[in-house]
């Protein structure tokens, strides 16, 4: 599995801890930045991930800012994303489950670190289930195709 992680100074902590704990269980993770403390702009890195989980180069993704508001709503504007962000384990593997979400965001001002590192888990050992869930995706695409011009 490969995963693209990205942050902005909100978020820095935690993504160091995520990647830690995902290289632990050899799973490949690629940082979008950023890399420093200094303020910066969460959907620059919002962009550089949603592009590259949509390009196929990663199976998911994982942005973290303050809250993971600004960072999920950023991250939703690009076609083909279906960015969640998550507080609980139930709702990370069930987002995977039920909406084939593709990338997670978190909210480092919001959950722990020992909560985060088992919402990280729960996403990415989930499966989509596909069946009734799929014309839900399909709908979303539709609308996606609507207003994107």
């Amino acid at each position: 599995m490969k995963i693209a992680l990205g942050s902005d100074h909100g978020g820095l902590s935690l993504k160091k801890e995520i990647i830690k704990h995902l290289e632990s269980k050899n799973i490949e993770v690629m940082d979008f930045g950023t890399h420093t403390e200094n303020s910066c702009d969460y959907p620059d890195y919002a962009l550089k991930v949603a592009e590259e989980v949509v390009a196929q180069n990663f199976e998911l993704g994982i942005l973290i800012c303050g809250t993971g508001i600004g960072i999920s709503i950023s991250a939703n504007k690009v076609p083909g994303i279906r960015a969640a962000l998550c507080h609980d384990t139930f709702s990370a593997h069930s987002t995977r489950e039920h909406n084939n979400a593709n990338i997670l965001t978190l909210g480092e001002r919001v959950v722990g670190r020992g909560l985060a590192l088992d919402i990280v888990d729960a996403f990415i050992n989930a499966k989509f289930e596909g069946d009734r869930h799929q014309k839900r995706i399909d709908k979303i695409t539709e609308i996606e195709k609507k207003y994107s011009k």
